[in-house]
């Protein structure tokens, strides 16, 4: 049966509206927003120093999408693990584009950059998107701990007990989402997180992930996956 031409009047407007929105939802839904990544704090503005001897501060990293994790060379523990991953990750968004990588040594009077690019030639990494950072103790300390939430702690064996260096790396851990190790086989013990921090193009903290549990790590891919669309 026809409608009377009353009813066609007003549902030829109601059909566009309703193609409007499903056109706006499928464009939604296609930028990866359905579900959007939490914000856990900007980046601040940093500089540090690649295994090129180069500058690089957020500035550089600005309209990229980004992981971060904190090492140093001489970690035998998940530091090795963390960046044997870091080189999963980098293979496999060989093709983005937008795509950086940033591993910043916890470790800075030891791995200069030029240890830093033997270390990054070992894992086959790629310097053009793989950035290697050194610098100041205290300018990567504040970064890991102010900017990157993340804990990191160090403590000489001939200054500190075990006991202050435990309340040190628990101050630095508190309820921020992060985890830790430590190498006992130096002068100086480490302790750092040992998860990977995933950024946005803006500079914004949008994941936490465990470097060592495979289920974080597929969720930090289609995390990625889902910042390279927007």
């Amino acid at each position: 049966m026809t409608p009377p031409p009353s009813q066609r009047k007003l549902i030829f407007p109601a059909a566009v509206s309703l193609a409007a929105l499903l056109a706006a939802g499928l464009l939604w839904l296609a930028r990866g927003d359905l579900s959007p990544l939490p914000t856990y704090g900007a980046v601040p503005d940093f500089t540090l120093t690649d295994a090129r001897g180069r500058a690089v501060g957020r500035k550089d990293l600005a309209g990229k999408v980004w992981v971060a994790d904190l090492i140093f060379t001489r970690c035998t523990d998940t530091c090795p693990l963390q960046t044997g991953e870091m080189a999963r990750l980098q293979a496999e968004f060989a093709g983005e584009r937008d795509m950086r990588f940033v591993s910043i040594t916890t470790d800075p009077a030891y791995d200069t950059p030029a240890v830093l690019a033997q270390y990054a030639a070992r894992h086959k990494a790629n310097l053009d998107t793989w950035f290697f950072l050194t610098g100041e103790e205290k300018a990567i300390a504040r970064l890991a701990r102010e900017g990157f939430r993340l804990a990191f702690a160090t403590r000489s064996s001939s200054r500190e007990g075990p006991r202050a260096f435990l309340g040190r790396l628990w101050a630095a851990l508190g309820p921020r989402p992060a985890s830790a190790h430590h190498d006992p086989g130096h002068s100086v013990e480490i302790s750092h997180s040992s998860r990977f921090v995933l950024v946005d193009r803006g500079g914004r903290i949008r994941g936490y992930y465990l470097s060592s549990e495979q289920e974080s790590l597929e969720k930090l891919k289609a995390d990625i996956r889902t910042l390279l669309r927007g």
